[in-house]
């Protein structure tokens, strides 16, 4: 018999090896066979493994529940479904929201008596790349395979994954110390443009997957925040650019 699963928590290949290699651990298991990007995994089982036996296998990171399948010809209340999935998707983007709030509020408070716009925007894309690869580090071996999942250039070049953290340490001390900034809003369109178009091919292509944004520490799901978050850094780096 064969049963498909949700699986939760899974952020890279180390977490797909893991979880594999975790289930086909049971007795009673056959095969297992993960899918990253959807989050399942298909079991094949000589006799009946409960979802808690299941769970038990696995590490407290990973939560693993059975996939209900559509029944076509079950009643249920249509027009409610959207807006629980909305309402889960917020509570999901909770932490990245309350990030950008605090970020905008340090930055107005910085210069609230002596308001200017330009020394707003650097602040911000200062203290937005600091924060953002502080929860980068948290994970340092993980961050490079979940970027690469979406991003372009650390797909085909593993090593930029490794460094992007780094990358961005080095752009928010430069915003915030005001060292050389049309360098780094030259490499801040270079960057956020690359991850942008991976970005929005992802989300063209219906891909349940997680956000990298701010490292695997948090699980943050790929939506249209994403490239939200990441288009105010581009608007603000071409304005910073042409004024």
């Amino acid at each position: 018999m064969t049963h498909t699963y949700n699986i939760t928590g899974m952020t890279c290949n180390g977490c797909k090896a893991s979880v594999e290699k975790s289930l086909n651990a049971l007795d009673a298991v056959n095969e297992v066979k993960v899918n990253l990007e959807k989050g399942e995994a298909e079991i094949t089982m000589s006799s009946h493994v409960s979802t808690e036996k299941l769970q038990n296998a696995l590490s407290d990171k990973y939560t693993i529940t059975e996939k209900q399948e559509k029944n076509v010809f079950a009643s249920s209340n249509m027009s409610s479904m959207p807006m629980e999935e909305n309402k889960s998707k917020l509570q999901q983007l909770k932490p990245l929201l309350l990030i950008i709030f605090y970020i905008a509020s340090a930055s107005i408070l910085l210069h609230y008596k002596d308001w200017a716009w330009s020394a707003f925007m650097l602040d911000f894309m200062g203290l937005f790349y600091i924060v953002f690869s502080f929860f980068k580090m948290l994970d340092l071996k993980g961050f490079p395979e979940s970027f690469s999942m979406y991003d372009p250039l650390a797909k085909r070049l593993p090593v930029y994954g490794w460094i992007y953290p780094f990358i961005e340490t080095a752009l928010g001390l430069m915003f915030l110390m005001r060292f050389e900034v049309e360098i780094a809003l030259i490499i801040t369109l270079v960057i956020l443009g690359i991850t942008t178009i991976g970005v929005t091919k992802t989300l063209l292509d219906k891909k349940s997957i997680r956000c990298a944004c701010l490292g695997t520490a948090l699980k943050l799901p790929m939506t249209e925040a994403t490239f939200i978050e990441n288009a105010i850094m581009i608007i603000m780096a071409i304005l910073m650019l042409t004024i």
